[in-house]
């Protein structure tokens, strides 16, 4: 009879309430007290932005500075909008506990323009309203454009108009914007100045010290390139276009002055790196464009990174991505780059640098800013400071850099 009264008594205990060992989420954690109420702690706030970086600690007041909590610094996923459940682990009394609470992520960020509001279009155009500015959003490629005002393509004139962006999540901007129609330019009709170049040597003298190169990039439209002379004008390195995507979606081609110039820059003595001009719409662009790069290259080493060129935002309504996306795009570029054996990089302007690119890996950057002293606050390991270089050994405009070692 106590043989049969313990086993029901057994049997009841076990079948009241949640164990640790019933709930997976706290499994690898043994001798865990799971509790449903407790004082310890407040949850401040169970609001959570999308693709934010929020950690147990930006959401909990400790109330009990006795109690231990293992996982503060844990971050939390955030990259679906919903409900989602959260285990605290903490130590209290040498007694570990489980609570669980829920957490609701959400998208509250608005649509964003990316060009300015005075717009100009030539009469007779024939593109959509909405894409005479330039707009996306953080969450959802797919953002919907309303246009409320009068215009006509076909007559000349000044147009206000106001537009309402609205995304996904019913977040919306409403902008006012001045639509100008006017007469294509005909060109001609006087003269003037030619335009000052910037000579490989002023850069030199200017920029040249124990911690910094001076170099150039280059692509097809150099057409044949002195490296000999080059390389006698100073320049140490050199960043080379391997290839180029011809739209959205569309196939790449190599350069096709790339062979000969990786070919005899090396063996002028220069470092070489390589950058890709991409269109690339999704994680499997960026994967593929990189094994495009790797086996163009053929095994060839490198001295600099490859390049991840996106530069596309006149085009950017097209895309249909998010910035979110975009930002994810460049990431699996950069490390599948890495994996290959090689350092990724990202190449911009600071304009973006500063409002798309977030560079969460903190991957190299080459800096593309014309002026003769940038004010860009974020790390960089190139400077691109002008397109109108002048160096022996090109005809023509080339690209000036300077690299920081």
């Amino acid at each position: 009879m106590k043989v049969v009264i313990l086993i029901i008594f057994s049997l009841l205990l076990s079948g009241c309430g949640k164990t640790p060992k019933d709930d997976p989420k706290v499994e690898k954690v043994p001798n865990i007290n799971i509790v449903e109420e407790q004082n310890d702690f407040t949850i401040e706030n169970s609001d959570i932005e999308v693709y934010s970086d929020t950690t147990l600690n930006n959401l909990i007041k400790i109330n009990n500075e006795s109690i231990k909590i293992e996982n503060l610094d844990e971050v939390i996923d955030t990259d679906e909008l919903g409900s989602k459940d959260i285990d605290v682990i903490y130590e209290k009394d040498n007694k570990k506990y489980s609570y669980t609470f829920t957490v609701n992520v959400k998208d509250t960020e608005p649509p964003r323009l990316l060009s300015g509001v005075n717009r100009t279009v030539n009469v007779g155009n024939k593109g959509d309203i909405c894409d005479v500015i330039i707009y996306g959003d953080n969450y959802t490629g797919d953002v919907k454009c309303e246009v409320s005002g009068n215009y006509d393509f076909n007559t000349v004139g000044s147009y206000k108009l106001k537009y309402k962006l609205s995304d996904s999540s019913n977040n919306t901007k409403e902008v006012n914007v001045t639509l100008n129609v006017v007469k294509p330019s005909s060109g001609g009709g006087g003269t003037s100045e030619p335009a000052k170049k910037t000579e490989f040597a002023d850069i030199l003298a200017k920029h040249k010290n124990d911690k910094t190169e001076v170099g150039i990039d280059v692509s097809k439209w150099q057409g044949d390139i002195d490296f000999n002379k080059v390389k006698n004008a100073g320049a140490t390195f050199v960043m080379m276009r391997i290839g180029v995507q011809s739209s959205i979606g569309g196939s790449i081609s190599i350069d096709q002055y790339f062979k000969q110039n990786i070919k005899k820059a090396k063996e002028a003595g220069l470092k070489v790196g390589v950058y890709l001009y991409t269109y690339a719409s999704s994680v499997e662009d960026a994967l593929n464009q990189v094994k495009w790069v790797v086996d163009t290259l053929d095994g060839e080493a490198l001295d600099l990174p490859i390049a991840f060129d996106w530069e596309n935002w006149s085009k950017w309504n097209s895309f249909k991505v998010s910035f979110h996306e975009i930002n994810k795009i460049a990431n699996t570029f950069m490390s599948e780059a890495r994996n290959k054996g090689y350092e990724g990089m990202l190449y911009s302007s600071k304009n973006y640098l500063e409002t798309i690119w977030t560079n969460k890996l903190e991957y190299p950057v080459w800096l593309a800013h014309y002026t003769s002293k940038t004010n860009y606050a974020g790390k960089y390991i190139i400077w691109q400071l002008c397109n109108n270089g002048r160096i022996d050994g090109i005809n023509g405009d080339v690209d000036i850099d300077i690299m920081y070692n």
